[in-house]
């Protein structure tokens, strides 16, 4: 099954975030929690973690990109 990674509610008004990294590439094995990106405003810093164990099929911003709060920005290949 095919999971979408979305951008969180980052709270205090933020619509957006700067993609600063990530930490798993396509075709990676990545387990529940693990971090698969960060991202941040100018108030916070946010990793986002894995919300299922699997393998990361694709990403859908690149670093520096601007994402909107709830944007899919990967998607996982959720193990079976």
């Amino acid at each position: 099954m095919l999971i979408e990674i979305r951008v969180p509610d980052l709270g205090h008004a933020a619509n957006e975030a700067i993609l600063v990294c990530w930490h798993r590439q396509p075709g990676e094995s990545v387990a529940q929690g693990d971090p698969i990106a960060d991202v941040m405003t100018d108030k916070v810093n946010v990793e986002i973690a894995s919300p299922a164990s699997g393998t990361l099929a694709g990403q859908r911003a690149a670093p520096d990109d601007r994402v909107a709060v709830g944007a899919v920005i990967a998607t996982l290949e959720a193990a079976s």
